[in-house]
């Protein structure tokens, strides 16, 4: 694991667990830093964190929202979600059976959760796999190799959303497969003819030496260290639309398994519990050593929604596209620690 600073949060260690004796805001806070290792979009990491006395608030934080990608914070949702999956099962390993509360307030949208440690019980054995896997969960976005996932491992993953009232949807045809590819390219070349979308990207964009803990060093967009530092500048600038298609229509034909997560509606507690499952999925995923990955330009286009769903034949709404398959371990991304996010109630 890297010494870097900016990813110094993803060497959390439960150790480090202050006990259950320790003051609540204490506890809250060792685990929030469980929590802030969930996935986001460009690595935005919408969310901020207050604790109200022994309970734990979730709010979206729409400062870091993707106006352009993300119109309605859908994605931005999600990626809380994924947080509050994370927490739920840090809070299960230390033995807690939380009391959650999802959107609470009809008053105010932007608290998504509100979290109590609930009694005490002793976690299950897939918990503590589970658990074991947040910091080993990375987002990777190189090529996989052609090793078929083993359909027990796959099951388990169609599972893992099932329980949290999602439906993953593995794309086993190859027809279906090379039109939802086809989907992915149609994607790209829509969203980087859009000038907007270039220079929301570039802000997310930082050299492969930076000091942020948030957005996407070059490298893990596949840019080298020197040419990293003009990436904000060339996404600005040019229409990199057809490059990007071909790489990713090529990465979607080749990975071993493309999975598409729906909900059977398109609100935002429907995101909620898919920013959940998809958590769940990356979980076990991670657990079995799969990579992952993801492909939502089909599900980010409006028009090309409708037409992703209708290729899967399934009932509900996309809400991720999911790669899934065998890499080498990716490294971890910039990441903001406790005490950016944990604003004050």
């Amino acid at each position: 694991m890297t010494h870097d600073p900016a990813t110094h949060p993803w060497r959390i260690h439960a150790t480090n667990y202050p006990g259950h004796d320790a003051p609540a805001p204490e506890r809250w806070k060792f685990l929030i830093g469980y929590a802030l290792l969930a996935p986001s979009s460009h690595n935005s990491q919408p969310w901020i964190f207050r604790i109200q006395e022994e309970r734990l608030l979730l709010q979206a934080d729409r400062t870091r929202a993707l106006p352009v990608v993300d119109p309605h914070d859908r994605e931005l949702t999600i990626a809380c979600g994924s947080a509050l999956f994370n927490l739920r099962i840090a809070l299960r390993h230390f033995g807690y059976a939380p009391e959650i509360r999802t959107l609470p307030d009809a008053e105010h949208p932007d608290l998504l959760a509100r979290v109590g440690f609930g009694t005490r019980k002793p976690p299950a054995h897939v918990e503590n796999t589970l658990f074991g896997a947040i910091p080993r969960r990375h987002t990777n976005r190189s090529a996989f190799d052609k090793r078929a996932v083993d359909n027990a491992v796959l099951q388990r993953l169609v599972q893992a959303a099932a329980e949290e009232g999602a439906h993953l949807h593995p794309v086993k045809n190859p027809a279906d497969r090379h039109a939802i590819a086809e989907l992915i390219a149609e994607g790209d070349r829509m969203q980087h003819a859009d000038k907007r979308f270039r220079r929301e990207l570039a802000k997310w964009l930082h050299p492969n030496r930076t000091h942020s803990h948030d957005g996407m060093p070059g490298w893990a967009v596949g840019i080298g260290d020197l040419m990293s530092y003009a990436g904000p500048f060339v996404v600005r600038t040019f229409d990199m639309g057809k490059s990007t298609a071909a790489r990713d229509q090529d990465l979607a034909e080749h990975s071993p398994v493309l999975a598409v997560l729906c909900t059977p509606g398109d609100t935002p507690a429907d995101w909620l519990a898919a920013g959940q499952a998809l958590q769940h999925v990356l979980l076990h995923a991670t657990a079995a050593d799969l990579a992952a990955s993801f492909l939502n330009q089909p599900i980010e286009v409006e028009p090309l929604r409708p037409r992703l769903a209708r290729l899967i034949g399934t009932p509900g709404y996309p809400q991720m596209l999911v790669r899934l398959g065998h890499a080498p371990e990716a490294k971890p991304m910039p990441r903001r620690g406790v005490g950016e996010v944990l604003k004050p109630w």
